[in-house]
């Protein structure tokens, strides 16, 4: 009688445990050590030596920043693997040890995370590649912050030089319990357009304000006037967010300005709420300015774009089967649409390939439960681009890399 085989995951993740270590100092220097959009010079050197060390063919300064990793292991499908590692220009304010060390600095959306949990897949994939076939294609992007590092992978020849992959797969942490991993088919991340607007008005001595045409007035009004857009122009049904994240003005208190500057983001799903949406603050921000009496019409300057993330139903419904097969039952959940974006989609568009992009969990269970048991989630658990947001080291990073081992099994041959 033949000896039964264990299955390509449960043999691949064997040795996560001996790993761990390894990984947690990993996440931990990343986490102290961030680098903004396109500054990722560090981060890629750190990637290009473990990749290399676990047998991948590394090539650095794709997309400017970017390093691609493959592995091939003989005929079979292509796979391709995601991560970001740009953060943010954010004061951390965690407390932790590892904090970032980088004034003005910070991983608050979790891609140290990303890229630790990548780089753990692609050891477990390399050391377990007697049990598949195909070929691994690793892209550790720059810039997804600024909606812009998939791009530039892709236009600097991404599939041209490295194939074309049968999948794009692809994770992101989230303040949800650590062992759980959330995946929503369909439209399941936000499109976003993100907008400065500059509104000019006419400065004077604060003591003489009748001398004016105050922009910081007329700046507050357009803010309070563009909280309507959603409320009042998109039907009931639809999703829809508008943020004003910044208004600036002025310098020290007596003076009244000769300008104010907006920045917002709008976050929707379909082309034609999108439009809608943005046709109302260019109306809203023009008519404002026109009530004040400014002489100079507002500027207009579209920044970050990022266009809806759409996942393939198919490929959802095989990925989280091979997932919830790994992390057992009930750690698979479906969290509806996100009004959050992400350019990976990109690489799914570009490639013509479906497109599997899911969260998982970096919160410990035991303080998760009990913010929900107060009802307190929103208060005590920060969210992404929170200054108080890290997610736990262990086990985030054995949820993370055993979601994307299993994944990527699934997806590669046979041996």
């Amino acid at each position: 009688m033949g000896v039964s085989q264990p299955q390509p995951a449960a043999a691949a993740l064997a040795g996560l445990d001996a790993a761990l270590g390894e990984l947690t100092d990993l996440y931990q220097d990343l986490h102290a050590h961030p680098e903004l959009s396109f500054e990722e010079h560090r981060t890629a050197a750190e990637i290009v030596r473990r990749a290399e060390a676990y047998g991948y063919d590394v090539t650095p300064g794709v997309g400017r920043t970017g390093v691609v990793a493959v592995l091939d292991n003989g005929e079979g499908p292509t796979v391709l693997l995601r991560a970001d590692f740009d953060a943010l220009p954010l004061v951390e304010r965690t407390g932790l040890p590892y904090a970032s060390r980088t004034e003005g600095v910070m991983h608050a959306c979790g891609h140290d995370m990303h890229v630790t949990c990548l780089l753990g897949a692609l050891k477990l994939l390399a050391d377990a590649r007697d049990g598949w076939r195909g070929r691994i294609v690793a892209a550790f992007q720059p810039a997804e912050e600024i909606g812009e590092g998939a791009q530039s992978m892709v236009d600097d020849g991404f599939f041209e030089r490295f194939g074309t992959p049968d999948v794009v797969l692809g994770q992101h942490v989230a303040p949800l319990p650590t062992g759980m991993v959330a995946c929503h088919a369909g439209a399941a991340f936000a499109a976003t357009d993100s907008l400065k607007i500059v509104m000019y008005g006419k400065g004077a001595h604060g003591s003489r304000p009748e001398t004016s045409v105050d922009p910081v007035v007329m700046a507050a009004a357009t803010v309070m006037r563009l909280q309507t857009v959603v409320s009042r122009e998109v039907p009931a049904g639809e999703t829809a967010v508008l943020t004003v994240g910044s208004l600036r003005a002025g310098t020290v208190d007596n003076i009244i300005p000769d300008e104010a500057e907006l920045r917002l983001s709008v976050r929707s799903y379909k082309e034609d709420v999108r439009a809608r949406m943005l046709a109302a603050v260019e109306r809203i921000v023009r008519g404002e300015a026109r009530v004040a009496g400014a002489e100079r019409e507002p500027e207009f300057t579209a920044l970050d774009a990022f266009p809806v993330l759409v996942n393939d139903d198919t490929a959802v419904a095989r990925t989280m089967a091979a997932i919830g097969a790994v992390l057992g039952d009930g750690k698979v959940t479906d969290p509806g649409p996100i009004t959050g974006s992400e350019d990976v989609g990109i690489f799914g568009t570009a490639a013509k390939a479906p497109l599997c992009y899911w969260l998982f969990g970096g919160c410990d269970p035991a303080t998760y439960a009990a913010a929900a048991a107060a009802g307190t989630l929103d208060r005590d658990i920060p969210s992404n681009h929170s200054p108080r947001f890290a997610p736990v080291a262990e086990p985030a990073i054995t949820t993370g890399v055993t979601a994307l081992t299993a994944a990527a099994l699934e997806w590669l041959g046979r041996a």
